[in-house]
This record gives structure tokens, C-alpha cells and sequence, in this order.
């Protein structure tokens, strides 16, 4: 829900990178080789997204079936009945129908809201994954760019072309970052507790009566909260690489062939890749795996803090 309150209030921005998307797709409708990239990076989105909700579901259905298919007692007032979310109804819970809808009700919740998390990390993966195309189709115009042999008129089109279309790759990193920025915070926030607790309740559940129930349940949920936080790291990792490729496509091409007013193209596209594209967390660090391994590595802090405790 916060994640969507963010994307509400960016909501604009949000519209200007969709249209940003667009337009890119109706520039490269007329290049095969572009497309071809393009469409690459899109169908790689497209099962990286079905995966991730695959998984979103695999893990409420685990957490949820055992308590939907339990036969509860409601007559019994010496025990409350086990619900998916603990919550203050305003209506008695007496017979059977009642508390299977409520049940059924509050799975269909759980599973929604799963789906929307897992569908707002997929798009950042999407929208990450396509100015990856993007910056591959900027190193493939720096290869052949020092190749031209069309005229001075071709050339200081393409030169036109190469400079837009770093600004653009630019621009929609820059919308990106402002997107996702506070989310990750929260993310991150939010993951490294829940890490934590969820490898304390694994640990704690070893040599108890019903062990293996604990455990897949937890684990499942254990797995998601590892993912959500791969999720962001490896965009912010997958991006700054990228970066990085487009300051060495420029270096590496045959610049020899150019004229000088020609390569200080590629002098100022080297300067400006000096200053890697990233995501942050909150405008306080940059996502990366480096980043990733940091809040295993405090999660795993206060889990053996927690144990001591116990």
C-alpha cells in the first residue's frame, strides 16, 4: 500500500516514463537490429514478472491452504480459531460458512496485495532491463559511428542521434530514481526486519513437534523478502554496469577515423559515463550486490543477537 501511495503521489512522472517507453519502442520500429534488442530485454521482462508472481502466490497459497482446509471448531469458546490475519470483526464468528468466508476473504486479500508487491518490483526490473536495451542500442551506434563513410550530412546525423539518445538513456534513469527511491528505503527498512525474524522463527521452529510445517511456511516467505531485496540490489548493480559499458564503447571505437570536431562527441559521452547511472536508497547509498550482501550481513547480526537473547 505504501509503495502505491509513492507511485501516487509520482504519479506524473510515472506518466512521462511511459511515455518515454513508447517512443523509444516507435524508434526503433523502423531498425531490425534495434528492435530486435529491444524486444529481447522485453520478452526477458515479461518471464522475469511471471516468475516473480509465481512465487508471490506459491508462498501465500503455502501459508494460507493449511489454515482454509483446517477443520476449526467454532462451537468451542476455549480457543479462537486460527484466521491468516489476527483481526477485530465486527460480527460473531459462530457457525462454519462464516468463518470459511472470512478466511477465504482475508486469503484473497493476502493474495492481491502479493501480486501487487510482486508486480511493483517486476516493473522496476522491467523499466531497468529496457534502458538496458536502450544502452545497448548507444554502444552498437558508437561501434558503427566511427565506421560511417556516408558524408558529412550522415554523420551529423548520427552524431544527433548518439547525443539524444544518451540524454534520453539519462533522463529516464534520472525518472527512475525518483520513482523508486523512497520505496527502496521502505524496502529496505522493512526487509531487514522481517530477515531477520523470519530466520529467527526458521531457527527456533528446529526440534519442536511440528518442525516441518514451521519451517516450509516460513521459508517460503523467507525466500520472497531474500528476492524483493535481490530485486532492487541487482537493478542497481545491472544499471551502473551498464553505465560504465557506454564510457567504454565510446574509448573503444576507431575514433582514428573521425575528424576532430567529430571525436569530441566522444570525449564528452566518455566524461558524462565517468558519473555512473544508479539507484538509491532513499538519496543515501547506491543499490548494488555489494549492498545486498551488507543487509545479509546485519540481518545475520541481529539474528545471532536475537538467539543470545532467546
Amino acid at each position: 500500500m505504501i509503495k502505491f501511495v509513492v507511485f501516487w503521489f509520482n504519479q506524473q512522472e510515472f506518466i512521462k516514463t511511459l511515455a518515454m517507453i513508447a517512443k523509444d519502442w516507435h524508434d526503433c520500429a523502423n531498425n531490425e537490429i534495434d528492435m530486435q534488442e529491444i524486444m529481447c530485454k522485453a520478452k526477458l521482462s515479461d518471464r522475469i514478472t511471471n516468475a516473480i508472481l509465481i512465487l508471490h502466490t506459491l508462498s501465500v497459497v503455502g501459508y494460507g491452504t493449511r489454515i482454509i482446509l483446517a477443520n476449526v471448531d467454532i462451537i468451542d469458546c476455549t480457543s479462537e480459531p486460527p484466521y491468516i490475519h489476527k483481526m477485530e470483526l465486527p460480527f460473531d464468528v459462530n457457525t462454519q460458512r462464516v468463518y470459511k468466508t472470512v478466511v477465504i476473504a482475508q486469503f484473497a486479500y493476502v493474495i492481491m496485495c502479493s501480486w501487487i508487491a510482486g508486480a511493483v518490483n517486476a516493473l522496476l526490473l522491467t523499466l531497468t532491463l529496457h534502458i538496458g536495451s536502450q544502452m545497448d542500442i548507444l554502444r552498437s551506434w558508437l561501434t558503427d559511428f566511427a565506421s560511417n563513410e556516408n558524408g558529412k550530412k550522415r554523420a551529423l546525423f548520427t552524431t544527433n542521434k548518439i547525443i539524444e539518445k544518451h540524454q534520453r538513456i539519462i533522463n529516464f534513469s534520472e525518472k527512475v530514481e525518483n520513482l523508486y527511491t523512497y520505496i527502496a528505503l521502505l524496502q529496505f527498512a522493512s526487509n531487514t526486519i522481517m530477515i531477520c525474524s523470519l530466520a529467527f522463527l526458521i531457527v527456533s521452529a528446529i526440534g519442536t513437534p511440528d518442525a516441518t510445517e514451521h519451517i516450509i511456511r516460513s521459508l517460503l516467505f523467507y525466500t520472497i523478502t531474500n528476492l524483493e531485496a535481490f530485486i532492487f540490489c541487482f537493478a542497481g548493480e545491472y544499471l551502473n554496469n551498464k553505465s560504465k559499458a557506454i564510457g567504454i564503447a565510446a574509448y573503444s571505437a576507431a575514433w582514428y577515423n573521425l575528424k576532430p570536431e567529430e571525436t569530441r562527441i566522444l570525449l564528452f559521452i566518455i566524461l558524462r559515463s565517468q558519473k555512473q547511472l544508479t539507484l538509491t536508497v532513499g538519496k543515501l547509498t547506491n543499490l548494488s550486490l555489494e549492498y545486498f550482501a551488507s543487509i545479509m550481513n546485519a540481518s545475520g547480526s541481529y539474528l545471532s543477537v536475537l538467539l543470545a537473547m532467546q
